[in-house]
């Protein structure tokens, strides 16, 4: 059937119409790979009582700003959803689609001009997870487009140059001897200046293969500093998230040392970083310029991104992380004045809110937001300045929603395009009251 997108929504797809029914409205339809305005011949392959989906086999009338993307894997491998499309087209999708869920959610239309903080489009990752496969031949890649099978890649152009020559060169130390079932998953890690590589390897168990594997990467780059080994159980990697174990073997480095314009950051295998190289330094400076005080509290603080720039102009700040690989690496990189708690956000609100005046809150939570609990003990802190780092627009509004019902208003609002080719939007809003 021909169909023309609506627009676009978060997730990457594009939104269309069914034909109407004798109900009325047609059924709302999601395709990939498409843009807003396209006419498409396409297949509808899935069928919900609320919605559909749909593949287009055909751009009958394509958009003045599709472009001919660049990576050989694109619309079969699951990390890229927008390489169709320019890049400042892609920024005005992200920018179109995080102004919908503030007024779709929040019921919140932004008074103050959003603005938008471009990075170089490609290159730009300074880490990456792969999934390798010994059987019935050797392989190494991504995910397929909605699927948990092994797409295998042999380059990643939104990857550092760095990584992509690992890469190569794992390929061939898997054509050549393969990794005898030891190895389920290679993550790459690069500093700041795209020269020294950190490996973490996962497998199933620590023994001599493991090991034997393990050296043999060590020997795969000379700006290799180390590998570090994780005993993961088949099918657990996603269960136990990396942050909350402990290596079972290392060979070199367990860490990267990683310099930005602002501060030097110990960063450990398994630690969260943000993984766009060029756009570090400038995050940091949209969340912590201007901001001064006698307390700043910093939850969800990681290894201290944040934490080691704001103690310059707070006399005190208390950084709050549950990870312990993070945690340990917060507690090296924390300048005298910085207090790092090991806690979860909401157990150390729970226990300290009434007993906290902070000045300035930063939080840069994960992927589900604050939750309920954590916006409430919010609340009590009473704090005159709250900044919120968001990777889910969604999750962002929905908590804004309570916040700015508290007495709030947002005083600005930054979209920082850490994800180029995707979907994902990271977003910073400074709030007062």
């Amino acid at each position: 059937m021909r169909l023309t997108i609506e627009k676009l929504v978060y997730g990457g797809d594009g939104l269309a119409r069914l034909p109407a029914d004798d109900r009325g409205n047609g059924k709302a339809v999601f395709l990939p790979f498409v843009l807003a305005g396209e006419e498409v011949e396409a297949t509808v392959y899935e069928e919900k009582p609320g919605f559909a989906r749909a593949r287009a086999e055909k751009i009958v009338r394509p958009s003045a700003h599709r472009v001919a993307p660049p990576c050989p894997y694109f619309q079969r491998c699951g990390g890229c959803q927008y390489q169709h499309a320019s890049y400042e087209h892609q920024l005005e999708i992200k920018a179109a689609i995080l102004h919908e869920n503030l007024r779709r959610i929040a019921k919140l239309e932004l008074q103050s001009e959003l603005v938008i903080h471009p990075s170089p489009p490609w290159n730009y990752r300074n880490r990456v997870q792969l999934k390798l496969q010994c059987e019935p031949v050797f392989a190494l890649g991504y995910y397929k487009l909605n699927s948990r099978e092994l797409l295998p890649v042999e380059q990643c152009p939104i990857s550092s140059p760095l990584i992509n020559r690992a890469i190569t060169k794992l390929w061939e130390i898997g054509r050549a001897a393969g990794t005898a079932g030891t190895i389920d998953e290679i993550e790459l890690f690069v500093d700041a200046d795209d020269s020294q590589l950190l490996i973490e390897v996962f497998g199933p168990n620590e023994n001599s293969e493991s090991q034997q594997a393990c050296e043999q990467l060590d020997q795969l780059l000379p700006e290799a500093v180390g590998v570090v080994f994780f005993a993961t159980p088949k099918g657990k990697r996603q269960s136990a998230p990396v942050e909350h174990a402990l290596p079972a073997y290392s060979i070199g480095a367990t860490s990267l040392e990683y310099k930005t314009k602002s501060a030097t950051y110990r960063v450990s295998a398994g630690a969260f970083f943000q993984v766009n190289r060029y756009m570090v330094d400038g995050l940091v400076e949209i969340v912590t310029s201007g901001q001064s005080g006698r307390t700043a509290l910093d939850l969800y603080a990681g290894v201290g991104l944040f934490s080691s720039v704001l103690n310059r102009e707070f006399e005190r700040v208390i950084a709050v992380e549950s990870s312990p690989t993070s945690y340990a690496d917060l507690l090296y990189n924390a300048p005298a004045n910085v207090k790092a708690i090991r806690a979860t956000v909401e157990r150390y609100l729970n226990e300290r809110s009434g007993k906290l005046q902070p000045d300035l809150v930063v939080m840069d939570p994960p992927r589900g937001g604050l939750g309920e609990s954590v916006v409430r003990r919010l609340s009590d802190l009473a704090s005159p300045r709250i900044t919120y780092v968001s990777c889910d627009p969604a999750t962002l509004a929905r908590d804004l929603g309570h916040i700015l019902s508290s007495g709030y208003r947002v005083q600005q609002a930054h979209l920082i395009d850490l994800f180029p080719q995707t979907y994902h939007i990271e977003s910073v809003f400074h709030l007062v009251r």
